[in-house]
């Protein structure tokens, strides 16, 4: 791809950042919803988590095929038809009937939106190939997650206020023309320089890897001891990934970027942290609307206490990986996250306005903190011509961790509510909910620690070194 004037990059990153934004705010928007999607649909705590879960688990299972795609056919092409889907699949979602077709909608957008995030990091990547740019260009991305934080309960709120639920999936409509219009006329096309082959096998195996545990999750209040199956067949599934995978010369998920200690601590980091903001959202918003009584545009204001730090430390994150590297904001992160779960664990929070504002303010400090360094350590060091399957990966980890935050933290809900009444038990039942999400941030803390070293990086030199020799011995081969 040809270098791009600076007015150009910027542009191109604009444009990149408007798919983030309508695949970000869908789910904040969404979570506003969630009590009275549960009263109009009649639905259960497994199916609001099914309502989250279904667009996150299909966005998890099928971003590494959608970053591989891009590198093969296109990455334009690739992104211009997520733009698409997404937009179909947001315009369908508006009229679902019933719960059972909106968390069969919800899946056609997930379809679209695993074209677009990872696909949209990649033509980053390519185009800010300086380092310190690269690093402020995704610090902007990850502000872009707050912009939604910030935007999409107070839309949300207000439009579900006024209009009704169906009306949050049309914000996406005019945002998703606009993109695809401008995507045509100013997005450079690009593609890696040797097109990987596909891996179906691989692919079906994380599908049912990444379905079956979640699957176990959210429904095991209700199965009890007929979980174990599911649990089993993911099981099998990861063992079969394991050993199939490092036989392909071109595999889905190329296990030898773990040999770098930081890309797999980023990718540890990004399912810790994520899972950290589903299950924090989900409590949230149940607690603020079904406990609180409020309205869903008073519990959207009440949520900007996380949704500003977020938008405002993105950027300083970004800022401090690009002159100081990623252990300072993984610290912070890791140190405020923490601090937030206990504070909601140990001292019931939420059962007082300050305790409630200081809970929020401290994740979205530490979730603000937490997103440039994932982003630029799973794509740093690792060759150009796979960017899409380095930053798939980090995507891919985002959106299991979300996955599995809702489903365990709502399981644990279900679990502790039972036949209780509902707002006098949901204090005591999200307890345990709390200090799962305690443990999520000192992950965080301690690989960010530890993955941010003189060993790690030294780790991280070796892998890319050995990358390149096994790349250029099987050209080589291949040639011959």
């Amino acid at each position: 791809m040809p270098e791009l004037s600076r007015r150009r990059r910027l542009l191109v990153l604009a444009i990149c950042c408007m798919s983030l934004l309508i695949v970000s705010l869908d789910n904040t928007v969404l979570n506003v919803a969630l009590p009275v999607l549960q009263r109009d649909l009649h639905a259960s705590t497994a199916g609001l988590q099914w309502t989250i879960d279904a667009y996150t688990l299909v966005l998890a299972v099928l971003l590494m095929l959608a970053g591989s795609t891009a590198d093969r056919i296109g990455r334009k092409r690739v992104f211009l038809a997520g733009l698409v889907v997404f937009t179909i699949g947001s315009a369908l979602c508006s009229v679902a009937p019933n719960l059972d077709a909106l968390i069969a909608f919800r899946m056609v957008q997930a379809v679209g939106g695993s074209m677009l995030n990872p696909v949209a990091m990649s033509i980053i990547t390519n185009t800010f190939t300086d380092p310190r740019e690269r690093a402020r260009a995704i610090g902007v991305w990850g502000a872009v997650v707050g912009i939604s934080m910030a935007a999409g309960p107070l839309v949300g709120g207000l439009l579900v206020e006024s209009v009704g639920w169906r009306a949050i999936f049309w914000i996406n409509l005019p945002v998703g023309l606009a993109a695809l219009l401008l995507t045509l006329r100013y997005v450079p096309e690009s593609r890696a320089a040797k097109a990987r082959r596909t891996d179906p096998v691989g692919q079906l195996l994380v599908i049912v890897l990444f379905g079956g545990l979640t699957y176990a999750i959210i429904e095991a209040p209700a199965a009890g001891f007929a979980a174990v199956l599911p649990f089993a067949v993911a099981a099998a599934a990861l063992i079969g990934l394991l050993g199939y995978e490092p036989r392909r010369a071109e595999p889905l998920i190329d296990l030898r970027f773990f040999r770098s200690a930081p890309f797999s601590g980023a990718t540890v980091i990004a399912i810790a942290a994520f899972a950290a903001l589903g299950g924090f959202l989900f409590l949230s918003t149940l607690y603020l609307q079904n406990v609180r009584g409020l309205d869903a545009l008073h519990a959207g204001l009440w949520m900007l206490p996380m949704a500003v730090p977020t938008f405002l430390c993105a950027p300083l994150s970004g800022r401090l990986v690009g002159s100081r590297g990623p252990r300072l904001p993984l610290l912070i992160a890791g140190i405020t996250m923490t601090a937030s779960a206990v504070l909601f664990a140990a001292f019931a929070a939420e059962t007082s306005n300050t305790g409630l504002f200081l809970g929020y303010l401290l994740f979205g400090v530490g979730f603000g903190f937490v997103n440039a360094p994932i982003t630029n350590t799973a794509v740093s060091g690792m060759p150009r011509a796979q960017a899409g399957v380095a930053a798939a990966i980090a995507s891919t980890s985002r959106q299991l961790g979300q996955t599995l935050g809702v489903a365990v933290v709502g399981a644990v809900l279900a679990a502790g509510v039972g036949a209780s009444a509902y707002p006098d038990a949901f204090v005591t039942a999200a307890v345990p909910g709390w200090w799962i999400l305690a443990g999520c941030g000192l992950v965080v803390l301690l690989l960010g620690a530890l993955t941010t070293g003189r060993w790690a990086r030294g780790t991280a030199e070796r892998a890319a070194e050995r990358l390149a020799s096994e790349e250029i011995r099987e050209a080589a081969r291949t040639s011959a």
